[in-house]
């Protein structure tokens, strides 16, 4: 017998929203004051923090609610943020007088600012094993390596490159994207001695890099529409998922088994690794134009990129053939992605 049609829409209501509960979204949006230039953001999932690098200073907002908590500034040219819970200090990288800031994560006060640097320190990250903060110098090569606890350059490793993402296993080796090599490079943590050059090749570029610990896995996206799967052991690539074109970070969820890479095109794209070398679409995001750094919160399983709105690209000139499109005075935002 043929079920009444209130019965049927009734189903097919509740499939519809049961798979929309399933999707990830932009769940809330949160204004920042302030021009539309940024580069990394950071959570602090214990703290409940979100930092982001926000053009001359790091805002620091309420993880969960969007309250702007106070910043940390002024520097020249804000790239990374690395925490050390530990320790209670933060790290900053200020790639235009070549310095990283050490802050109180508590206070969010500036306890030292530390020189010597490379040409325009990017990326840093805090290694637990050594108990190191390790800063990628984006444009002289080289990567310095500071003592959290002193605040003091200890050491430095001598490689090329353009240094983007770098990523740890946790037993003695760093691993940092060289995005104009499309090669991965890997360093030993304790003798601080170059170890071996991976190429990432059909991937181009590289510059978001995060790694499963558990698979062995390094993730590492590429600017040509592609993310290079890697064997965190023996460099060999193992698969090349799409992505959106691009990217400028990635973040790998253990608990989901799911890898997020985000697109300046605007959207954000949901891998789940199936096994360790097969890897499936679970969705692609719509966020917005410009939103191409990451940052992901372990506690909820949100992600969250910055941008703002875009006006025209002005007119060309000889000096300036290819004029980048004008953002928006006062439309700096932070998306909240999220199921």
């Amino acid at each position: 017998m043929r079920p009444p049609l209130f019965s049927l829409c009734t189903v097919f209501l509740a499939a519809a929203a049961g798979a929309s509960a399933s999707d990830f979204r932009v769940l809330a949006h949160y204004p920042i004051p302030g021009e539309v230039r940024f580069d990394y953001l950071r959570v602090d999932p214990d703290m409940r923090r979100l930092y982001v690098a926000h053009s001359t200073q790091v805002d620091v907002l309420d993880v969960d609610t969007g309250a702007l908590l106070g910043a940390i500034g002024s520097m020249k040219g804000v790239h990374g943020i690395a925490l050390v819970p530990d320790l209670k200090r933060g790290f900053i990288t200020s790639g235009g007088d070549r310095t990283v800031v050490m802050f109180d994560l508590a206070t969010l006060k500036v306890l030292k600012v530390i020189p010597g640097l490379g040409v325009k320190p990017d990326a840093l990250e805090y290694d637990p094993e050594t108990q190191k903060v390790f800063v990628a110098n984006g444009s002289s090569g080289g990567i310095t390596v500071i003592d959290p606890k002193t605040g003091e350059i200890s050491g430095h490793v001598p490689i090329e490159g353009k240094l983007e993402g770098l990523a740890f296993d946790g037993k003695g080796r760093l691993f940092v994207n060289t995005e104009d090599k499309s090669m991965i490079q890997v360093v030993d943590t304790h003798t601080l001695t170059p170890l071996a050059s991976w190429s990432i090749d059909p991937v181009e570029g590289g510059t978001g890099l995060s790694i499963d610990t558990a698979s062995h896995r390094l993730f590492s996206a590429g600017a040509n529409g592609k993310m290079a799967v890697v064997d965190s052991d023996t460099g060999k690539l193992v698969a090349t998922p799409e992505i959106g074109e691009d990217p400028d970070g990635d973040a790998f969820d253990p608990a989901q088994s799911l890898v997020f890479s985000s697109s300046v095109k605007g959207s954000i794209t949901v891998l789940h690794e199936d096994q360790p070398n097969a890897y499936s679409l679970v969705q692609t995001v719509t966020t917005a134009p410009g939103a191409r750094t990451i940052a992901f919160d372990p506690k909820t399983s949100r992600v969250f990129v910055a941008t703002g709105k875009f006006g025209p690209a002005p007119a060309p000139t000889a000096d300036n053939p290819h004029p980048r499109p004008q953002a928006v005075a006062g439309s700096f935002e932070v998306l909240v992605v999220g199921r």
